[in-house]
């Protein structure tokens, strides 16, 4: 029954007493324990605020180099046709109409068919390229002469020829060639195919195809050139176009210019970091009459502190700079009454656009001690250096409460652990000693009643 306790046989005492008074004395311990789990949640809280205000650095980066607001996009009228990359240092705005109308091609040549690739042997002997550096023999043992063995052995000789094996299934009988093909596209890339000796093959092998190299043919808004690659530089300034594909009658339309969206979004991203600090300011800043701030930053010096230095770094003006940018509202960066910041990514395109120069000069500044990027590194820097910033001194701070409670607390567990061996020692003597007087009561209780009968006999 599991609801029946019996108490000590001798003491009467309940068999957990040692178990409840030390429970008892385990009091102070518990309430240490709570005391840590509220300084572990403050830590985890200040150590989010840390990695919220890092973050705001991670994304200077892009802005502060000298691409960070003069990102350029290239827009082809038909990227199957015509594609590119701009260089933003040298690019010039613009649209231009080209014309593909011949790709540049390689050189090439195919063999006659063999029945395999690995097993009938070409023979002995050796291929005899002409290159600009005089000739070049590709030598063919009995070790690889077939055609894969010797397609390997061409392309390993790095003479600017590679060479492959093909399954044309068109000769069914003897499906398999070598092709070699110059490295390059274009004339100037054009190789003189080799001279074939070789003895004592399967069977004879010999070049059935050829095909000469060309040169490719655009028109650039009306004027006819011939090109050596399939890529087209300097025509445009700043721009490599790569031509994927032939379509002669129809001009591409190319157009260069600045891509504010991309521009924009970095600066997007850079407000978002700091509405991440400022999000969670204002988070811990709402008190309820449910809210327990024992486990919270709300109120907090820290939270105060870091909201004050955020709020002074955005609303400042930057001084020693050029231009009349001088603070983050010119450009569509502006509080909210929920304490974020709102970022008006039309206006400040219509500024970027305007005064591209003046904006970098704001942001960049001589990119060391002016600009909003270097103002914002110096205080970060301020809020989250050891031993100095506040961030990382309160982190420390709650880091050494922790191990202080966890120390108190392992003290005092071993001082419970004294205290509990020393009371079972006490109870189990009590239970030894009542023990023995009710042992001793048992035996004046048996002589006096064998007494009581004697004197009665005698009496009577």
């Amino acid at each position: 029954m599991s609801g029946i306790r019996f108490g000590s046989i001798n003491t009467g005492l309940p068999p957990n007493i040692v178990e409840q008074l030390i429970e008892a004395e385990r009091i102070p311990v518990k309430q240490l324990e709570v005391k840590k789990a509220k300084s572990e949640e403050k830590l985890k809280l200040v150590e989010d605020l840390n990695t919220k205000v890092q973050a705001i650095r991670g994304t200077l980066g892009e802005l502060a180099n000298s691409r960070g607001f003069t990102d350029v996009k290239l827009t082809s009228g038909d990227p199957s046709v015509l594609g590119g990359t701009v260089d933003p240092a040298s690019y010039q705005p613009g649209n231009w109409n080209i014309e593909v109308i011949q790709l540049a091609q390689k050189a090439s040549v195919m063999t006659n068919g063999f029945p395999d690739k690995d097993k009938t042997e070409i023979g002995v002997g050796y291929f005899r390229f002409k290159t600009p550096d005089g000739n070049k023999d590709v030598y063919i043992d009995g070790k690889n002469n077939t055609l894969e063995g010797a397609a390997k052995a061409i392309t390993n000789a790095n003479i600017g020829v590679k060479a492959s094996v093909i399954n044309d299934r068109k000769d069914t009988d003897n499906p398999w060639k070598i092709v070699l093909s110059s490295d390059g596209v274009g004339t100037d890339k054009s190789v003189e195919y080799p001279r074939l000796y070789f003895l004592d093959g399967d069977q004879d092998l010999y070049f059935d195809g050829q095909v000469e190299a060309k040169n490719g043919i655009v028109k650039v808004d009306g004027f006819e050139f011939e090109i050596g690659e399939n890529t087209l530089k300097d025509v445009i300034p700043g721009v490599t176009l790569d031509l994927k594909q032939a379509s002669p009658g129809k001009a591409v339309n190319i157009t260069v210019k600045e891509d504010l969206e991309v521009v924009s979004g970095k600066i997007k991203g850079f407000v978002d970091a700091l509405n991440g600090v400022l999000g969670f300011v204002q988070t811990q800043n709402k008190l309820t009459k449910d809210t327990d701030t024992s486990k919270t930053l709300g109120g907090d010096t820290l939270v105060r502190s870091v909201e004050s230095r955020m709020r002074q770094m955005i609303q400042g003006t930057q001084f020693g700079i050029k231009g009349e940018i001088r603070q983050l509202n010119q450009i569509g960066i502006t509080f909210n009454r929920n304490g974020t910041l709102d970022f008006d990514q039309k206006k400040f395109n219509s500024v970027l656009a305007a005064r591209p120069e003046q904006v970098q000069e704001f942001f960049a500044g001589d990119g060391f001690s002016t600009g909003l990027i270097a103002a914002v590194r110096r205080e970060v820097t301020n809020l989250t250096t050891a031993n100095t910033g506040p961030i990382a001194n309160r982190s420390q701070s709650l880091k050494s409460q922790i191990t202080q409670i966890d120390t108190r607390i392992e003290q005092k567990e071993r001082q419970l652990g004294r205290k509990e061996e020393q009371l079972r020692a006490k109870f189990s003597k009590l239970e030894e000693t009542m023990s023995r007087i009710k042992g001793q009561g048992a035996q004046v209780a048996a002589i006096a009643g064998g007494g009581g009968g004697l004197l009665g006999g005698i009496g009577g």
